[in-house]
Order: C-alpha cells, then structure tokens, then sequence
C-alpha cells in the first residue's frame, strides 16, 4: 500500500481562501465508510480530478472532537430511534491551529442539516456568550448537558477542478467515552463524505462504484458512543456496527 502523504503529495494544492470560492448554495450530502487499503486506491484515481486543501503544507489536519449530550442521552436516543428532527452539540478543534468552535448542528425533517458555530476559548457551558448562543440555537436546557465523547481523527480535504464540490476524508479515529473512560481505536476505518452543489455530475462518485464503496450512513458521535458505552440501546445500529467490523478487519 502506498503510503497516504506519498499520494497526497501528486495532487495540486488549493488554499483556504480558495476554497471559500466553493459556495454550495444547495448542497447535498453523500457519506461513504471503507478502509486504508480502498482509500490508498481512491487517492491514486483522484488525483487528476482534485485539490488537495494545503494548511502550510500540512494536507492531513488532525481534529478533535467533544460532544455533549444530556445525562440520559436523549440526542443520541433520537438518533437511535430514528428521529429525524434531531440535534447535536459538539465542541470542534483544529489541533494544528488551536482554533476551536462550538457548534449545534440541526437535522430538519428533510433531512436538511443546518449548523450554526462560534469561535470559542474552552468549554465552559456557564460562560455567558455560550450560554446566548445555545438559547438560540439548542432545543435543550443547557443545564443539562454533560460531556460524553470525545474522538481525535485526520483529515484530507479534497475540491473538485470544476469548483462545485468538496470531499473530507477521515481517518485515524480514535474515541474517549468520558463518561466510563472506555477507548476505542477505529484508525484503519476511513469516512468520506461528499459535499456538493445539488446533483451536479461529481468525478469520484464514479471512482467510488469502481472500488465497490457504498453510500453509508455513519455518525461519529453515535457510532463511538455505541463503541464504547454497553449500557446504550444500538439496536438501528447493529447492522452497521457489523459492516464496520468487517472493513476495519478486512474481512
């Protein structure tokens, strides 16, 4: 298997600032799950057809990720059961640049994701500013809430040459439950998800039916709190807890 930055290193850089040129007015979501040794594959076919997003020559940014949830876990039981007016609060960071965002992150019954985020310091709920922002923008009391996860993963930025799309891809998960202190090492499961303006042809779509990867839906908070929590129900996501088994153990 080549290695990933070896690979990355063939693609043509875009910028930040560029990348702000992509404006996905009517934007629709595709999420796919595979494996390094599919990813390796991926990139060696898309590297004619993409940019990489360069961050001062750093084109695999590590994030990180805390959610919150309410003690009973109401957010990921809405999940659970299939709810699809739902939400979810997470505190984003960017390890290279410390920058760090607080963002809800709304699912209407479209099926339309709405996310509203503000820079922020730490994650003190019972700072005033935070605690204006959710009143706006969270169903829930934040009184409430609890941290519950935590995840650390890579990504890669990709802009397709026509400027209508963007793909992520995540790899090297990782997950903290800080409720139990349980871990879960995911790092040879990669999540790549296509963002793009309505149905417009996209280049990899055909690339990914080529390596028999299919659309699947995937939550990083639901799946890690499935992962790494035996007292929460995952009866919708059972099935999906068994095909991930069996990319990340090539079977």
């Amino acid at each position: 298997m080549i290695a990933i930055t070896e690979l990355l290193n063939k693609f043509a850089p875009i910028s930040l600032e560029q990348m702000s040129e992509v404006r996905l007015m009517n934007r629709t979501d595709m999420k796919f799950v595979t494996n390094l040794d599919k990813l390796s594959q991926l990139l060696a076919m898309a590297w004619q057809e993409y940019y990489v997003q360069d961050l001062g020559g750093e084109r695999n940014t590590e994030y990180g990720t805390t959610y919150f949830d309410t003690s009973d876990f109401v957010m990921y039981r809405h999940h659970q059961y299939g709810h699809t007016n739902r939400q979810k609060i997470r505190f984003r960071t960017y390890v290279s640049s410390n920058k760090q965002f607080m963002e809800v992150k709304t699912k209407d019954n479209h099926g339309r994701t709405k996310k509203k985020r503000i820079e922020v310091d730490d994650m003190n709920l019972q700072d005033k500013e935070k605690r204006q922002f959710l009143s706006r923008h969270l169903r829930y009391d934040v009184d409430t809430l609890q941290p519950t996860l935590s995840n650390r993963f890579s990504r890669i930025t990709l802009v397709n040459k026509g400027m209508t799309e963007r793909l992520t891809i995540d790899s090297a998960l990782r997950f903290h439950n800080i409720v139990n202190g349980m871990d879960k090492d995911m790092e040879k499961l990669v999540i790549v998800e296509l963002k793009r303006n309505g149905l417009v042809y996209s280049p990899v779509l055909k690339m990914l039916r080529q390596l028999r990867i299919q659309p699947h839906g995937f939550s990083k908070y639901c799946m890690g709190s499935a992962l790494t929590n035996p007292h929460l129900q995952v009866n919708r996501f059972k099935l999906k807890l068994i095909e991930v088994n069996k990319l990340v153990n090539n079977i």
